[in-house]
Order: C-alpha cells, then structure tokens, then sequence
C-alpha cells in the first residue's frame, strides 16, 4: 500500500501544502498526510459532494473525463482529484502555495494511488 508514502511525499514536494486526503466514495477519509485538522476532512466531505455533481454535469453534457477541480477559497486552495472506484484525493494548500506544482505533483500521486487502488 503506497497510500500514506505518496501523500507525504506530494506535501514534501509542494510548497505551501497542508493537508493531502484520500477518500473513497461516500467522502470519508481513507488516509491523510500532514495537518490533521478536523476542518480538512470537513472540507473533504464537502468538497466530495461538489466532485460528485460536478461529475454528473461533465457525463451529463458528454465533456470528457474530469481530470481535476481547482477551488480557491479565503484561505487558499483545494485541488481535487478523481480516482478509479470512486475515490478521489484532495490537496489542501495555503495562500502562498505554489498551486501549478500542486497540480502537476497531484497528478503524479494520482497515477501512483490508482495503480494502488
């Protein structure tokens, strides 16, 4: 299982990053890395909801795949990330974060967890 080692290094690679999760279908936390703080698994479930209606719209309107979501809110960003079998990653960054990294690291860890999954 490369679960916990690939979050910590997406987080060491990263700067700025807070918190990486991997949740499966029903938005609860599989595994995190980083801080631990209840609020990024807060924003994991909700964002989970938002990924999910997001995904409907996408094969609703026939659009493609959904590669990933990029949020910014008040205290930095959240990039999203479906995953094979319905899990999804998330990666919590702060405001100062070097948020293209972010999403070019999440998309290595990505392909690392499906093929774990």
């Amino acid at each position: 299982m490369l679960y916990l080692p690939s979050l910590e290094s997406l987080l060491a690679s990263v700067k700025g990053s807070q918190a990486a999760l991997l949740l499966d279908s029903e938005g609860e936390v599989v595994v995190e890395a980083g801080d631990k703080q209840f609020r990024h698994r807060l924003i994991g479930a909700y964002e989970g909801i938002g990924l999910a209606e997001m995904r409907r719209i996408v094969d609703r309107h026939r659009m493609g795949a959904l590669d990933y979501i990029l949020r910014r809110h008040m205290g930095g960003y959240v990039i999203l990330r479906p995953l094979k079998d319905g899990y999804f990653l998330i990666l919590s960054l702060g405001p100062e974060a070097a948020v293209s990294k972010g999403v070019h690291r999440s998309l290595e860890t990505k392909a690392e967890l499906d093929a774990d999954l």
